[in-house]
């Protein structure tokens, strides 16, 4: 791939000025229910929130919190703080009045722009905030100055991009927090240009005849790239949706706007096929999908495949590189795995004594990209721990075959060793997933009478019932496709896993001490 030149003095904003330059004022941006939305208007209310924020008060550098659903108030508010100086700050929406407060107490954020259904909780975790900042409501309800409807009816159409460097802070995301609180990665302005430039172009070869619609939220690194970075960056189409992202409604979002690239997580494109009557519903307009956040079984590729006859690009990105850095590509899959390094990034394994492993052993992911996060807001310590010079260490466990494709294999910490080997739960669980009865699994270490044992938690397919007899057919099936040591010593059903809001399984939920039962014999399991 060719150089990526970004000049000195760049401001992430004038991603939308590109389309204005090419003609595009006219087209549909974002299509929002029965909203359109064209570039040029998008534009307009980008310069007039930005003004907006000024009259409010808000200089450079100063932080903006966004919990907002994904409308098009959505990329207003983001671009509009970026095109002042300041620093948008899109946070989860799906949390609790505690987690508000310390996103605001942590951020020090001048202004909240929360979205009317969420007002409520970010009110109650407001109270006594010492430093309370004004909050902007959008779509009604009370705030402590204009709302945001009000600040876009004043202003002016116009307004030009701060003069920011292209390493000044351009926005944060937070971590999932899946252990501890949250960490805010500060991304720069040149990173959102980085991403467009390699996966966007390299990978999904994205123009402006495409439309795409992404059913993870925009609030994550993975949506934000999805359905705002890469499509204003080819001047594309955009589909959002403002719901809770069940099958029946991506189903009939994408029927209704016939989008071309559909970007989800292996969950949900697990759900909908196991959802009643969705191989009758037309899928035809989507030239690609694509999924991160967990590794996608390959029991879902090909049934994703056979039912809708459009391919599934695996691939692994992270809050902290902003988006997918390993992946499959329309010329190059092999389903199960993650994919080869995406051009203009590069990926290496290492041991515990950071060595490099020989190619089939597993050993931690470390990445190098421009993309990547410059530090952690006030984690000085976590900073030092995770980006290391140029590389960044993901604490992904992988194994890199003959090919030069990334198998995941977990995080290093959900790995479990059983008689002195290592364990991987990806490979259970997706042996698990093969099974005719199992929907999907989780696979976690366990201390039995002092050892670590394998246990399977299982979420049965609709019509399939728990029984002891089905307990040892799992085990059975797991012993002739794995080996002796691998299979679940104990398997639990469930009705649902624990899961992070981008579908990850929690397994450190799940790990608790088993009573006494009968440990199998060593000899038994190292066969």
């Amino acid at each position: 791939m060719a150089m990526i030149e970004i000049p000195e003095w760049y401001n992430a904003s004038v991603l939308l000025d590109r389309n204005l330059e090419a003609g595009r004022s006219g087209k549909v941006a974002i299509r929002c229910g029965d909203e359109e939305v064209t570039y040029g208007e998008l534009a307009r209310r980008v310069s007039r929130f930005g003004h907006g924020l000024r009259e409010l008060g808000v200089r450079q550098e100063d932080r903006v919190l966004l919990v907002l659903n994904d409308t098009p108030a959505f990329p207003v508010a983001f671009f509009g703080a970026m095109r002042v100086g300041a620093v948008p700050i899109p946070v989860n929406t799906l949390l609790k009045a505690e987690d508000y407060r310390f996103f605001v107490e942590d951020s020090r954020a001048r202004v909240v722009v929360a979205d009317l259904m969420h007002l409520e909780k970010v009110a109650e975790g407001l109270e006594g905030v010492e430093e309370r900042p004004l909050v902007v409501p959008v779509g009604g309800g009370e705030g402590d100055g204009p709302s945001f409807e009000e600040l876009l009816g004043g202003g002016e159409d116009e307004l030009s991009p701060a003069r920011t460097h292209r390493d000044d802070p351009a926005f944060w995301l937070y971590s999932s927090g899946s252990t501890g609180k949250p960490k805010g990665a500060v991304h720069l302005h040149h990173d959102i240009i980085y991403t467009c430039e390699t996966y966007a172009r390299e990978v999904l070869g994205i123009t402006e005849e495409d439309v795409t619609f992404s059913a993870s939220k925009l609030f994550h690194a993975y949506g934000l790239g999805n359905n705002i970075s890469f499509p204003y960056w080819a001047g594309a189409s955009t589909v959002l949706y403002p719901g809770k992202p069940v099958p029946q409604a991506i189903l009939e979002t994408i029927e209704r706007y016939r989008p071309t690239l559909f970007f989800s997580v292996p969950t949900l494109y697990n759900a909908i096929l196991n959802h009643p009557g969705a191989g009758e519903h037309d899928l035809s307009s989507v030239r690609l999908c694509v999924s991160a956040a967990e590794a996608l079984p390959a029991s879902i590729w090909r049934r994703w495949k056979e039912t809708f006859g459009s391919v599934i690009l695996d691939g692994i990105g992270s809050t902290e590189m902003l988006h997918i850095f390993i992946s499959n590509t329309p010329e190059r899959v092999k389903p199960g795995s993650s994919g080869t390094p995406v051009p203009g990034y590069e990926a290496k394994l290492l041991d515990e004594n950071e060595r490099p492993v020989e190619r089939g052993k597993p050993g931690f992911l470390y990445v190098k990209g421009d993309s990547a996060a410059a530090y952690y807001w006030r984690n000085h310590e976590k900073t030092k721990k995770t980006m290391r010079g140029e590389w960044l260490f993901a604490g992904d466990w992988y194994r890199q075959d003959e090919d030069g494709f990334f198998w995941y294999e977990g995080r290093a910490d959900d790995m479990i060793k059983v008689g002195g080997l290592w364990v991987s739960p990806v490979e259970v669980e997706n042996t698990l997933g093969e099974h005719p009865a199992v929907m999907e699994a989780a696979a976690v270490g366990v201390p039995v009478g002092g050892l670590t044992r394998i246990k399977a938690y299982v979420v049965l397919r609709e019509g399939q019932a728990p029984s002891e007899d089905l307990i040892s057919d799992l085990q059975g099936w797991c012993k002739e496709r794995l080996k002796r040591y691998q299979y679940p010593h104990l398997v639990e059903f469930v009705e649902e896993l624990p899961k992070t809001v981008t579908g990850k399984i929690q397994r450190f939920k799940l790990r608790q001490p088993e009573p006494e039962v009968r440990v199998p014999r060593q000899e038994d399991e190292l066969v």
